[in-house]
């Protein structure tokens, strides 16, 4: 809950800091945002393979906590090389994180237990809870006294999130995580790795500040560091213990892995419109003027992204029963056929958005009732996708390769976060009547894509749900 208050918190105030504060265009403020949330979810990867073969999930998950909350301070300060520092400091400590959390959950759950999807559900519950108080209180500190009393309030909640996790983890949890799964001692390989990733993060923030990197540096230059770490972790793997020999079944199942993953990449490249160009439209295109009874407010557009985690927090239960409930009966539905009911409600969502910005292009600014109704399905999306993707990941994975496959599927919002980021910069030149079509159309498309795989997909599961 903790951590997700301090990323949404900061998340939340990020685009409209850029825009407001430092004064980039929205171009460039999209790109930005594109490139932090896309590397967020490309370092997992790293974080898990890193956690697999050398520290274990649990001690991950402490370094990538202390990270974070020095990016979240970082923050707080107004000077230039210290936000970009702090977006640095984020995606890695993001990296140890992210993957190694949910894979600890999963380690909770035996094989086939009924309650895994449900417990991800709560998990979950538990993610939005910090989601939906953290624009409240960032959004208004930031917006309302100072941005970076904002983003101070994020490095807080990080830091009392870190505190709980090292009191209480040991009650839940017993040895469970403390030692990598497939244990490596090629130091060098992480290094190498880590450094190599650095360098790149580092190279972007000096392109974005000003300074001509790709004129200096060829372009094949940023191919060979993917190459690098792609090679790196494939070398690694590649001298593997005996024991971690995949058969033909653990095969077929990460497979399926990686197809969901590229499924998912149609989702959260639509869905993260939340922080960009939604959050224009609550700024710019929506009447955010409440009066009752003589008296009047007018909502931050920062408490918009809100709305999605409080809708989570109320209807997570009820999804949670429901999944038990049809399983306990035979009834409920394969997980490949829960995703594409999940793309199919966010296209939903988007033709409410393409509706609203119809509305405004003839009468002006629009009712928050148009954000709130895109928000309740794109709300219903994610919770038959979200958490029954993590879910499914734990059930598929090897032991061995638990949470370097949940950096794999974290991989699918690496490259959602990319297009949609850069995709978000064309909000001021396009109309966006059109602006909104193109995601509801990719959404609906790709779930009737899934639909009629899903029987293939089923198959190589192996009698795993």
């Amino acid at each position: 809950m903790w951590e997700r208050f301090s990323y949404y918190g900061m998340r939340a105030l990020l685009v409209l800091y850029m825009i407001k504060f430092l004064q980039f265009s929205t171009e460039k403020s999209g790109q930005i945002y594109g490139w932090y949330t896309g590397m967020v979810y490309l370092t997992p990867l790293l974080g898990g393979y890193i956690a697999d073969r050398y520290l274990g999930q649990r001690n991950s998950i402490i370094v990538g906590g202390t990270l974070m909350a020095l990016g979240h301070f970082a923050m707080a300060f107004p000077p230039l090389p210290f936000f970009f520092s702090a977006l640095i400091l984020l995606i890695m400590g993001n990296g140890f994180f992210k993957p190694n959390i949910s894979t600890v959950v999963g380690s909770l759950y035996e094989t086939n237990d009924p309650r895994r999807d449900a417990g991800f559900t709560i998990f979950y519950m538990g993610i939005n809870l910090g989601a939906f108080f953290s624009p409240l209180v960032c959004g208004t500190l930031g917006e309302k006294v100072g941005w970076h009393f904002g983003f101070g309030a994020a490095g807080v909640g990080m830091v009392i999130g870190l505190a709980m996790y090292l009191w209480g983890q040991h009650a839940l949890l017993g040895d469970k995580g403390m030692k990598p799964a497939n244990p490596n001692d090629k130091l060098y390989v992480p290094v190498v790795l880590i450094a190599v990733v650095l360098v790149f993060l580092v190279a972007s923030a000096f392109q974005f500040s000003g300074y001509d990197i790709k004129g200096m540096v060829p372009g094949y230059i940023y191919k060979l560091l993917a190459l690098a770490v792609a090679g790196g972790l494939v070398y690694s793997y590649a001298s593997k213990s005996e024991k971690s020999t995949l058969t033909h079944v653990e095969k077929q199942r990460m497979a399926v892995i990686f197809i969901m993953v590229f499924f998912s990449v149609f989702f959260w490249s639509a869905f993260e419109q939340a922080g960009s160009s939604l959050t224009l439209f609550a700024d710019r295109e929506t009447d955010r003027v409440i009066s009752l009874f003589g008296w009047s407010w007018e909502m931050p557009a920062s408490y918009f992204q809100s709305i999605n985690p409080l809708l989570i927090f109320i209807l997570a239960p009820f999804f949670s029963k429901m999944w038990v409930s049809l399983g306990e009966t035979g009834r409920e539905p394969s997980s490949p056929v829960k995703f594409a009911a999940g793309l199919g409600l966010l296209a939903v969502g988007f033709v409410v958005m393409i509706a609203a910005a119809a509305m405004y292009q003839q009468s002006g600014p629009v009712s928050v009732m148009w954000l709130i109704g895109a928000y309740f399905f794109h709300t219903l999306g994610e919770l038959c996708l979200s958490p029954v993707g993590l879910s499914l990941v734990t059930k598929l994975a090897p032991i061995q390769f638990g949470s370097l496959m949940m950096g794999v599927w974290l991989l699918s919002s690496f490259a959602a976060n990319f297009v949609g980021g850069f995709f978000a910069g064309n909000y001021d030149a396009m109309n966006h009547t059109l602006f909104y079509m193109i995601p509801t159309g990719t959404a609906a498309g790709a779930g009737l894509l899934l639909l009629v795989i899903t029987p293939k997909l089923r198959k190589w599961m192996h009698g795993i749900h």
